[in-house]
């Protein structure tokens, strides 16, 4: 047994900084000798119970020390009689996330403006250059409940229920978070993320920032910002706020949270100032529909820049 945490879980929160942060991962693991355990499933975040059994046994059974890290909703270990990993993520204002993700999903980054189109080869015309106005206002379903309930599942974990927009899922989520995760950071305050794991996982995380600030470094993770991204109007910005009333609500939650964590540890908050919290209207029937699927592919895209 090793003198610090050898079992590491990042179920990464997509438009959420993981590139930038499993970038600085494939980084780390090689300058202090970690296991950097990766997946080549990207779209599949919500799995049978058969299917957790095997990824837990074969997480399990990777050589220690190891972070594992996948997009994939929280997979309770201890259910399987596994040992329970440190579990980290970050997450992002939710409504800037949803916009990041529309946006990605259309015209891709400053990779390569032709990626949207291997990414989502069969997206129509007219749903890709669709207005995110028009998306928002008149109920399309990539713009309206539950597929903007998209973060909380991630803590709150493979349950059915889990993916239901609602207090059972947000409380669930709130209780993970406290009871199996190490540390759950702001996006928008991300040094400060890198400063934190740093000090609570060294064997992971030394000298993160310091990679994090090199010039060439931010050259490529500039490389990861969506293209074309437009501001919806006002009264469109409200009606998400109404869908994501939960998703504000865990936000906030963990906002504060994460907080208290920096003044612990004494780090000040150097950030602009939030946006106001935002007023709820009377929510919408909630549907249950399946949420979206998230389509990335991380891991190819970091393997070609290594091979460069």
């Amino acid at each position: 047994v090793l003198p610090f945490p050898s079992q590491v879980v990042y179920n990464r929160v997509g438009k959420c900084g993981s590139r930038t942060v499993v970038l600085l991962l494939r980084i780390l693991s090689e300058k202090h000798g970690f296991n950097l355990v990766t997946s080549d499933i990207h779209n599949k975040t919500r799995l049978t119970k058969n299917e957790q059994m095997e990824l837990i046994k074969n997480i399990s059974t990777a050589e220690q020390p190891y972070l594992f890290t996948r997009h994939v909703h929280f997979l309770n270990f201890s259910r399987f009689g596994g040992d329970q990993p440190v579990y980290i993520n970050i997450i992002r204002d939710p409504v800037n996330r949803f916009l990041s993700n529309y946006f990605f999903r259309r015209f891709g980054d400053w990779r390569g403006e032709q990626n949207h189109m291997i990414r989502t080869p069969s997206m129509r015309q007219e749903e890709r250059y669709l207005d995110i106005n028009v998306c928002i206002l008149e109920n399309y379903p990539e713009c309206s409940n539950p597929r903007l309930f998209y973060i909380i599942p991630y803590f709150c974990g493979q349950h059915p229920r889990c993916r239901e927009p609602g207090e059972w899922a947000l409380e669930r989520a709130k209780l993970n978070v406290n009871e199996n995760f190490l540390l759950v950071g702001i996006l928008e305050e991300l040094e400060d993320v890198l400063l934190l794991l740093e000090r609570f996982l060294p064997h992971y995380f030394k000298d993160v920032l310091s990679i994090y600030k090199n010039p060439e470094h931010r050259k490529l993770g500039n490389l990861t910002v969506t293209v074309k991204k437009t501001v919806p109007s006002p009264e469109a910005i409200q009606i998400l706020y109404q869908r994501m009333r939960y998703e504000y609500e865990f936000y906030y939650y963990v906002k504060e949270q994460f907080h208290l964590l920096k003044r612990k540890f004494g780090l000040k908050s150097h950030i602009r100032k939030p946006r106001p919290r935002p007023e709820f209207f009377i929510p919408s029937p909630l549907e249950t529909e399946e949420p979206m699927d998230d389509e990335e592919d991380d891991e190819k895209w970091l393997e070609d820049i290594y091979k460069r």
